[in-house]
């Protein structure tokens, strides 16, 4: 079985998705359907930055989904399929679209807004994050909660044995990252991020996009999206809303979805989009289960060559 996933923020690079517009396949389309509908700065940034400007969360999210959305075309069209999807964080918008949710053009409105949302929310509220490596997440959550003595700090993602986030109040993540180096973390590394994500910081962001989620109309997933928030497969469009509204401010259960897909039956893992984030994490969770890329035209004619 096969499950494609979805990179989140943080997995844009200056000239992403370009070789994939010049080629003027299937991908082209979704290009197209991107400058038509957020504007054509965001393929400007995409294709030749500055660096700055593709950094920014409103602009660093539709452009990654567009680019994951590219290379999905690319793989749709020749006879590529999921059994399963899922997204990291912001990556859970492209599973969505993936399982038939959403069409092109509603989800890229979507997390354009999801991402004006999360830029004030981080103006209004700072804060900060961090990367614990090297310590289990149980051992993490310990130091985080000690560490609330000092204001907001939660931990933000499970990403990988050994590699959990924390995210918070400035002040509270910088005591719980001192607990975790004294708990025996080999490292802890502060993230350079606009705003505390995945935490109660984000509050102001959520409400807004709970309500516009639920104006938002979605058709029943075509196959299962793993949840972020739970790791629990969804199909009803209820559910699915649900879900992507409380995943602002819950942590992103990723080892925990990866290991669902192995026990689901899942074998093979196709990381949809820019970059190798999540099929380094792959490798880490489960190395049972065979990783794959599609950022490229050359990885996606690799894939196709592989499985079609």
């Amino acid at each position: 079985m096969i499950a494609f996933v979805f990179p989140g923020q943080n997995s844009h690079y200056v000239g992403m998705g370009r070789d994939l517009y010049d080629a003027d396949g299937p991908a082209r389309l979704v290009f197209e359907v991107a400058e038509a509908g957020l504007g054509g700065d965001l393929l400007a940034a995409m294709f030749d930055g500055p660096e700055d400007a593709l950094t920014r969360t409103d602009h660093q999210q539709p452009a990654i989904v567009t680019h994951s959305l590219a290379a999905l075309a690319e793989l749709s069209a020749a006879g590529i399929a999921p059994d399963f999807v899922a997204g990291h964080s912001l990556g859970e918008y492209s599973a969505v679209a993936c399982a038939g949710c959403l069409g092109v053009e509603d989800v890229l409105e979507l997390v354009r807004f999801r991402g004006e949302l999360m830029a004030r929310a981080g103006d209004q509220a700072l804060g900060a994050m961090a990367a614990v490596l090297g310590l289990e997440g149980e051992a993490v959550a310990a130091a985080v909660a000690a560490a609330r003595e000092d204001g907001v700090v939660v931990v933000a993602n499970y990403n990988s044995p050994g590699q959990v986030v924390i995210s918070g109040e400035t002040v509270a993540v910088a005591r719980a990252r001192e607990l975790c180096s004294e708990a025996g973390a080999k490292r802890v590394v502060p993230l350079d991020v606009s705003g505390a994500f995945h935490s109660p910081l984000m509050e102001p962001a959520a409400a807004p996009l709970i309500e516009r989620l639920a104006q938002t109309d979605m058709a029943p997933a075509q196959v299962p999206v793993i949840s972020n928030v739970d790791a629990q497969p969804r199909t009803e469009p209820d559910a699915i809303r649900d879900a992507l509204g409380r995943q602002m401010t819950s942590a992103v259960m990723w080892e925990h979805s990866v290991r669902r897909l192995a026990e689901e039956g899942v074998d093979t893992v196709i990381e949809v989009g820019p970059g190798t984030v999540l099929a380094k994490l792959m490798g880490r969770i489960d190395r049972e289960i065979t990783v794959l890329g599609a950022d490229t035209v050359e990885d996606i004619e690799a894939v196709v060559e592989q499985l079609a």
